[in-house]
Protein backbone atom coordinates (compact mmCIF):
# COMPACT_ATOMS: atom_id res chain seq x y z
CA UNK A 1 0.00 0.00 0.00
CA UNK A 2 2.86 2.39 0.74
CA UNK A 3 4.25 1.81 -2.74
CA UNK A 4 0.89 2.63 -4.29
CA UNK A 5 1.09 6.11 -2.76
CA UNK A 6 3.89 6.97 -5.19
CA UNK A 7 3.85 7.44 -8.95
CA UNK A 8 7.00 5.36 -9.32
CA UNK A 9 6.94 2.33 -11.59
CA UNK A 10 6.01 -0.83 -9.71
CA UNK A 11 4.29 -4.19 -10.09
CA UNK A 12 0.95 -2.49 -9.23
CA UNK A 13 -0.61 0.80 -10.40
CA UNK A 14 -0.51 3.82 -8.11
CA UNK A 15 -3.60 5.04 -6.29
CA UNK A 16 -4.56 8.48 -7.57
CA UNK A 17 -5.72 11.39 -5.41
CA UNK A 18 -9.41 11.03 -4.64
CA UNK A 19 -9.49 7.28 -5.22
CA UNK A 20 -10.25 4.71 -2.53
CA UNK A 21 -7.05 3.40 -0.96
CA UNK A 22 -6.36 -0.14 -2.10
CA UNK A 23 -6.28 -2.82 0.56
CA UNK A 24 -7.55 -6.27 1.38
CA UNK A 25 -10.89 -6.59 3.16
CA UNK A 26 -13.21 -9.36 4.30
CA UNK A 27 -16.96 -8.95 4.58
CA UNK A 28 -20.41 -10.36 4.04
CA UNK A 29 -22.39 -9.91 0.81
CA UNK A 30 -25.49 -7.79 1.47
CA UNK A 31 -26.75 -7.59 -2.12
CA UNK A 32 -25.93 -9.58 -5.24
CA UNK A 33 -26.85 -9.19 -8.90
CA UNK A 34 -24.77 -12.13 -10.09
CA UNK A 35 -25.54 -15.85 -9.75
CA UNK A 36 -21.89 -16.40 -8.87
CA UNK A 37 -22.38 -15.11 -5.31
CA UNK A 38 -25.30 -15.18 -2.89
CA UNK A 39 -26.38 -12.81 -0.14
CA UNK A 40 -24.81 -13.80 3.16
CA UNK A 41 -21.65 -15.33 1.72
CA UNK A 42 -18.35 -14.20 3.21
CA UNK A 43 -15.75 -13.03 0.72
CA UNK A 44 -12.27 -11.49 0.72
CA UNK A 45 -10.67 -9.26 -1.88
CA UNK A 46 -8.88 -6.00 -2.56
CA UNK A 47 -11.96 -3.94 -1.71
CA UNK A 48 -10.16 -0.96 -0.21
CA UNK A 49 -10.40 1.26 2.83
CA UNK A 50 -14.20 1.57 3.06
CA UNK A 51 -17.14 0.15 4.99
CA UNK A 52 -19.05 -0.95 1.89
CA UNK A 53 -17.71 -1.94 -1.50
CA UNK A 54 -19.06 -2.86 -4.92
CA UNK A 55 -17.34 -5.59 -6.91
CA UNK A 56 -17.90 -7.38 -10.19
CA UNK A 57 -16.84 -10.55 -8.38
CA UNK A 58 -13.79 -11.36 -10.47
CA UNK A 59 -11.25 -10.63 -7.75
CA UNK A 60 -13.16 -12.12 -4.82
CA UNK A 61 -12.64 -15.43 -3.07
CA UNK A 62 -15.03 -17.21 -0.77
CA UNK A 63 -13.88 -17.47 2.83
CA UNK A 64 -14.40 -20.74 4.64
CA UNK A 65 -15.23 -19.87 8.30
CA UNK A 66 -14.38 -23.45 9.27
CA UNK A 67 -10.69 -22.74 8.65
CA UNK A 68 -10.50 -19.99 11.26
CA UNK A 69 -12.02 -16.72 12.54
CA UNK A 70 -12.82 -14.21 9.79
CA UNK A 71 -9.88 -11.85 10.52
CA UNK A 72 -7.45 -14.69 9.74
CA UNK A 73 -8.53 -14.45 6.10
CA UNK A 74 -6.56 -11.18 5.98
CA UNK A 75 -3.67 -12.44 8.07
CA UNK A 76 -2.27 -15.89 8.66
CA UNK A 77 -4.76 -17.50 6.23
CA UNK A 78 -4.64 -14.58 3.82
CA UNK A 79 -2.01 -12.70 1.85
CA UNK A 80 0.58 -12.44 4.69
CA UNK A 81 0.32 -16.14 5.46
CA UNK A 82 0.63 -17.10 1.80
CA UNK A 83 3.59 -14.73 1.44
CA UNK A 84 5.34 -16.46 4.33
CA UNK A 85 4.45 -19.97 3.21
CA UNK A 86 5.56 -19.75 -0.41
CA UNK A 87 8.29 -17.15 0.08
CA UNK A 88 9.96 -19.43 2.58
CA UNK A 89 9.22 -22.95 1.38
CA UNK A 90 9.43 -22.40 -2.38
CA UNK A 91 12.04 -19.64 -2.60
CA UNK A 92 14.32 -20.75 0.24
CA UNK A 93 14.00 -24.56 -0.01
CA UNK A 94 14.67 -25.21 3.71
CA UNK A 95 16.15 -28.45 4.99
CA UNK A 96 16.26 -29.69 8.60
CA UNK A 97 19.14 -28.14 10.51
CA UNK A 98 19.32 -24.96 8.43
CA UNK A 99 20.03 -21.73 10.30
CA UNK A 100 17.27 -19.26 9.41
CA UNK A 101 17.14 -15.53 10.13
CA UNK A 102 13.86 -13.61 9.83
CA UNK A 103 13.69 -9.82 10.00
CA UNK A 104 10.55 -8.07 11.31
CA UNK A 105 9.99 -11.40 13.02
CA UNK A 106 6.95 -10.40 15.06
CA UNK A 107 5.11 -8.96 12.05
CA UNK A 108 2.30 -10.51 10.06
CA UNK A 109 4.67 -12.32 7.69
CA UNK A 110 7.72 -12.81 9.89
CA UNK A 111 5.90 -14.59 12.71
CA UNK A 112 4.57 -17.16 10.23
CA UNK A 113 7.93 -17.68 8.52
CA UNK A 114 9.67 -18.37 11.82
CA UNK A 115 7.10 -20.91 12.92
CA UNK A 116 7.14 -22.73 9.58
CA UNK A 117 10.93 -22.85 9.85
CA UNK A 118 10.67 -24.49 13.27
CA UNK A 119 8.15 -27.01 11.92
CA UNK A 120 10.65 -27.79 9.16
CA UNK A 121 13.32 -28.54 11.76
CA UNK A 122 15.38 -25.36 11.39
CA UNK A 123 17.26 -23.24 13.94
CA UNK A 124 15.55 -19.84 13.86
CA UNK A 125 16.76 -16.35 14.77
CA UNK A 126 14.45 -13.33 14.56
CA UNK A 127 15.03 -9.59 14.68
CA UNK A 128 12.51 -7.11 16.09
CA UNK A 129 12.46 -3.63 17.57
CA UNK A 130 11.34 -4.03 21.18
CA UNK A 131 11.92 -6.35 24.11
CA UNK A 132 8.20 -7.18 24.16
CA UNK A 133 8.40 -8.40 20.58
CA UNK A 134 11.60 -10.34 21.27
CA UNK A 135 9.96 -12.05 24.26
CA UNK A 136 6.96 -12.94 22.11
CA UNK A 137 8.86 -14.58 19.26
CA UNK A 138 11.09 -16.55 21.64
CA UNK A 139 8.72 -17.46 24.46
CA UNK A 140 5.46 -17.76 22.54
CA UNK A 141 6.41 -18.67 18.97
CA UNK A 142 9.45 -20.82 19.70
CA UNK A 143 12.21 -18.90 17.91
CA UNK A 144 15.60 -20.00 19.22
CA UNK A 145 17.08 -16.50 19.49
CA UNK A 146 15.71 -12.96 19.30
CA UNK A 147 17.81 -9.89 18.46
CA UNK A 148 16.67 -6.34 19.22
CA UNK A 149 18.00 -4.34 16.30
CA UNK A 150 17.45 -1.07 18.17
CA UNK A 151 19.62 -1.94 21.18
CA UNK A 152 22.10 -4.55 19.90
CA UNK A 153 24.89 -4.62 17.35
CA UNK A 154 23.09 -6.83 14.85
CA UNK A 155 26.18 -8.07 13.01
CA UNK A 156 27.86 -9.11 16.27
CA UNK A 157 24.66 -10.66 17.63
CA UNK A 158 24.19 -12.66 14.44
CA UNK A 159 27.79 -13.87 14.50
CA UNK A 160 27.24 -15.09 18.05
CA UNK A 161 23.83 -16.67 17.39
CA UNK A 162 24.84 -18.22 14.05
CA UNK A 163 28.45 -19.41 14.45
CA UNK A 164 28.27 -21.62 11.35
CA UNK A 165 26.73 -18.87 9.25
CA UNK A 166 23.21 -18.15 7.99
CA UNK A 167 21.73 -20.63 5.53
CA UNK A 168 18.45 -18.79 4.91
CA UNK A 169 17.48 -15.15 5.33
CA UNK A 170 13.86 -14.03 4.95
CA UNK A 171 14.17 -10.29 4.37
CA UNK A 172 11.26 -8.03 5.30
CA UNK A 173 13.17 -4.83 6.07
CA UNK A 174 16.31 -4.26 4.01
CA UNK A 175 18.73 -1.61 5.29
CA UNK A 176 21.30 -2.18 8.04
CA UNK A 177 19.75 -5.45 9.25
CA UNK A 178 20.16 -7.00 5.82
CA UNK A 179 23.69 -5.61 5.57
CA UNK A 180 24.54 -7.42 8.81
CA UNK A 181 23.06 -10.68 7.52
CA UNK A 182 25.16 -10.51 4.35
CA UNK A 183 28.26 -10.38 6.54
CA UNK A 184 27.30 -13.67 8.18
CA UNK A 185 26.24 -15.93 5.32
CA UNK A 186 26.98 -19.63 5.09
CA UNK A 187 27.98 -21.23 1.81
CA UNK A 188 25.06 -21.74 -0.58
CA UNK A 189 22.80 -19.46 1.46
CA UNK A 190 19.36 -18.56 0.12
CA UNK A 191 17.86 -15.10 0.61
CA UNK A 192 14.18 -14.42 0.01
CA UNK A 193 13.50 -10.69 -0.51
CA UNK A 194 9.92 -10.12 0.61
CA UNK A 195 9.98 -6.46 1.65
CA UNK A 196 12.20 -3.46 2.36
CA UNK A 197 10.10 -1.54 4.87
CA UNK A 198 13.08 0.40 6.22
CA UNK A 199 13.34 2.11 2.84
CA UNK A 200 9.72 2.88 1.93
CA UNK A 201 9.41 6.29 3.58
CA UNK A 202 12.82 7.66 2.58
CA UNK A 203 12.84 10.74 0.37
CA UNK A 204 16.14 9.54 -1.09
CA UNK A 205 17.24 5.89 -1.12
CA UNK A 206 20.06 4.93 1.22
CA UNK A 207 23.37 3.84 -0.18
CA UNK A 208 22.97 0.21 -1.20
CA UNK A 209 24.80 -2.61 0.56
CA UNK A 210 28.48 -2.72 -0.33
CA UNK A 211 28.88 -6.30 0.84
CA UNK A 212 26.97 -8.11 -1.90
CA UNK A 213 30.37 -9.55 -2.75
CA UNK A 214 29.50 -12.11 -0.10
CA UNK A 215 26.89 -13.55 -2.44
CA UNK A 216 29.72 -14.55 -4.75
CA UNK A 217 32.07 -15.58 -1.95
CA UNK A 218 29.47 -17.92 -0.46
CA UNK A 219 27.83 -18.91 -3.76
CA UNK A 220 24.59 -17.58 -2.32
CA UNK A 221 21.29 -16.84 -4.06
CA UNK A 222 19.17 -13.72 -3.45
CA UNK A 223 15.69 -13.74 -4.98
CA UNK A 224 12.74 -11.39 -4.89
CA UNK A 225 9.20 -12.68 -5.24
CA UNK A 226 5.55 -11.65 -5.22
CA UNK A 227 2.85 -13.67 -3.50
CA UNK A 228 0.69 -13.41 -6.62
CA UNK A 229 3.00 -15.70 -8.58
CA UNK A 230 1.78 -18.57 -6.39
CA UNK A 231 -1.93 -17.68 -6.68
CA UNK A 232 -2.92 -21.03 -8.18
CA UNK A 233 -1.57 -22.77 -5.07
CA UNK A 234 -2.87 -20.47 -2.31
CA UNK A 235 -5.54 -22.95 -1.23
CA UNK A 236 -2.80 -25.52 -0.63
CA UNK A 237 -1.05 -23.09 1.71
CA UNK A 238 -4.25 -22.09 3.51
CA UNK A 239 -5.23 -25.68 4.19
CA UNK A 240 -1.81 -26.62 5.50
CA UNK A 241 -1.46 -23.59 7.77
CA UNK A 242 -5.01 -24.06 9.11
CA UNK A 243 -4.12 -27.64 9.99
CA UNK A 244 -0.96 -26.51 11.80
CA UNK A 245 -3.01 -24.01 13.83
CA UNK A 246 -5.56 -26.65 14.81
CA UNK A 247 -2.75 -29.03 15.76
CA UNK A 248 -1.27 -26.39 18.06
CA UNK A 249 1.91 -26.09 15.99
CA UNK A 250 1.33 -22.48 14.96
CA UNK A 251 0.08 -19.32 16.68
CA UNK A 252 -0.72 -15.85 15.40
CA UNK A 253 -1.13 -12.36 16.79
CA UNK A 254 -3.45 -9.65 15.51
CA UNK A 255 -3.38 -5.92 16.27
CA UNK A 256 -6.96 -4.69 15.83
CA UNK A 257 -7.86 -1.00 15.56
CA UNK A 258 -11.57 -0.14 15.57
CA UNK A 259 -13.08 2.37 13.16
CA UNK A 260 -12.33 3.17 9.51
CA UNK A 261 -11.58 6.75 10.60
CA UNK A 262 -8.52 5.44 12.46
CA UNK A 263 -7.03 3.65 9.45
CA UNK A 264 -4.62 6.45 8.38
CA UNK A 265 -3.12 6.86 11.86
CA UNK A 266 -2.82 3.08 12.25
CA UNK A 267 -1.09 2.83 8.88
CA UNK A 268 1.45 5.51 9.80
CA UNK A 269 2.05 3.74 13.11
CA UNK A 270 2.69 0.47 11.27
CA UNK A 271 5.29 2.14 9.09
CA UNK A 272 7.04 3.19 12.31
CA UNK A 273 6.88 -0.31 13.78
CA UNK A 274 4.18 0.48 16.35
CA UNK A 275 1.95 -2.47 15.44
CA UNK A 276 2.39 -5.87 17.07
CA UNK A 277 1.33 -8.67 14.71
CA UNK A 278 -1.04 -8.36 11.77
CA UNK A 279 -2.60 -4.88 11.76
CA UNK A 280 -6.35 -4.93 11.07
CA UNK A 281 -8.99 -2.22 10.92
CA UNK A 282 -12.37 -3.37 12.25
CA UNK A 283 -15.23 -1.59 10.48
CA UNK A 284 -18.19 -3.61 11.79
CA UNK A 285 -19.11 -6.56 13.96
CA UNK A 286 -19.10 -10.00 12.33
Amino acid sequence: MRGRMRDAASYAPSVQLGEVMVGGAVGRITESRTPAYSIGEIVEGRLGWQEYAVSDGRDLRRVDPALGPLPTSLGILGMPGMTAYFGFLDVCNPTPGDTVVVSAASGAVGQVVGQIAKIMGCYVVGTAGSQEKIDYIVNELGFDVGINYKTENVAEALASACPLGIDIYFDNVGGPVSDAVLENLADFARISVCGQISQYNLAEPEMGPRNTRNLTTHQARMEGFLVFQFASRHEEGRQRIARWIKEGKMKYKEDVVEGIENAPAAFIGMMNGENFGKLLIKVSDE
